[in-house]
């Protein structure tokens, strides 16, 4: 463990963090994200993201959105937001959080656990910076994922 967290839950960090800028700079929803990149392509940013967080957050971006072909989609939270916009760390760190929750619950690897999160509707709810669920208690935001509804 290096710092206040084991290694591997700063790189599931990162790479949520990455997928939440990707969806930003694409307008896309962040299922659509993930399943342009697909299991490889977020198993390798897993891998490797102590590299890829030492790269400009663009390139890396940029790399994986050619990558995966990920077109522009119309979905834009950002600019539908009436109160203050969470970076896409913040964002990072409440998927991390749930994702960690859902492997543990579940006792499944964290790349499937990503991609039950990212496919749940609390992703939808996450993604609602109008409403107050993304800065939710994470056991909260854990327990309505588990029980499948809103709390």
């Amino acid at each position: 463990m290096i710092g206040r967290e084991p290694q591997k839950d700063n790189d599931l960090f990162f790479t949520c963090s990455l997928i939440e800028y990707i969806a930003r700079r694409t307008k896309n929803k962040r299922r659509t994200v993930v399943d342009a990149l697909g299991k490889a392509s977020i198993e390798k940013i897993y891998d490797l993201a102590d590299v890829y967080h030492s790269d400009n957050i663009d390139a890396v971006s940029d790399d994986f959105i050619e990558q995966s072909n990920l077109q522009n989609g119309d979905f834009d939270n950002i600019a539908d937001a009436q109160y203050a916009i969470p970076t896409h760390w913040d964002i990072g760190k409440v998927y991390k959080r749930l994702i960690l929750g859902i492997s543990r619950e579940k006792q499944i690897p964290v790349i499937d656990a990503l991609f039950e999160a990212y496919h749940s509707f609390v992703s939808d709810k996450i993604d609602n910076y109008n409403s107050s669920f993304y800065y939710d208690a994470p056991q909260n935001i854990l327990y309505t994922f588990l029980e499948g509804k809103m709390q």
